[in-house]
């Protein structure tokens, strides 16, 4: 299924429609500010497990998407210079690894120590985190088989994933770049790989 949903005025009732899918073990392809990614809710362990068998095991690196500031530190450790870098960059095409607390659960982690939080500067993304009620798990749409890193096209991604997911919204036509990746977790910020955010 392919929706349309306009970035600058996301639609109330396609995003609360979306949200309903999430929350009925929906797997769903969206928009954010970088590259297009897979989301499924934080809450349903169904969903997540389909999610790693669409992108393989070995692919399966997750991050949790907020609406905002308010509830990362619900579910990852946040001290005040984290939360100062957080707040200087976000929303915005960053990749901030943290160190998770209980409440995220151990399928999303996949024996990992640290979980990636993001906070889009896509009004679709967000919006849809708002309307969802909790973290929405999600990783990126690769494209190995055409040599492409990253899908940018919403035709394209539902000609390719429109079988196994149970919703594409189309925002647009997505960038080709990734988020910058930081790792928060030890003393100073560290860049494990630049993408579209410039850190300040």
């Amino acid at each position: 299924m392919l929706v349309k949903i306009w970035h600058d005025n996301p639609n109330p009732k396609q995003i609360a429609h979306a949200a309903e899918v999430l929350r009925a073990d929906g797997v769903i392809v969206y928009p954010t500010d970088s590259v297009y990614a897979f989301g499924c809710s934080l809450k349903n362990p169904k969903a997540i497990e389909r999610m790693g068998a669409i992108k393989g095991k070995n692919e399966s690196v997750f991050t949790l998407v907020f609406d905002s500031l308010a509830r990362v530190a619900d579910y990852a450790k946040v001290d005040n210079p984290q939360f100062r870098v957080l707040k200087r960059n976000l929303p915005g095409p960053f990749t901030f690894l943290l160190s998770p607390l209980s409440r995220v659960p151990e399928k999303a982690l996949a024996k990992r120590k640290s979980i990636g939080v993001r906070i889009p500067g896509s009004n679709i993304a967000r919006a849809l985190v708002e309307e969802l009620g909790c973290p929405m798990l999600t990783t990126s749409v690769k494209d190995d088989e055409e040599m492409v890193e990253y899908m940018t096209d919403p035709e394209l991604l539902v000609e390719r994933y429109g079988r196994v997911v149970d919703m594409v919204i189309d925002g647009g036509i997505g960038a080709s770049t990734a988020t910058t990746v930081v790792d928060l977790t030890g003393d100073d910020p560290v860049v494990l790989r630049e993408g579209l955010g410039e850190l300040i």
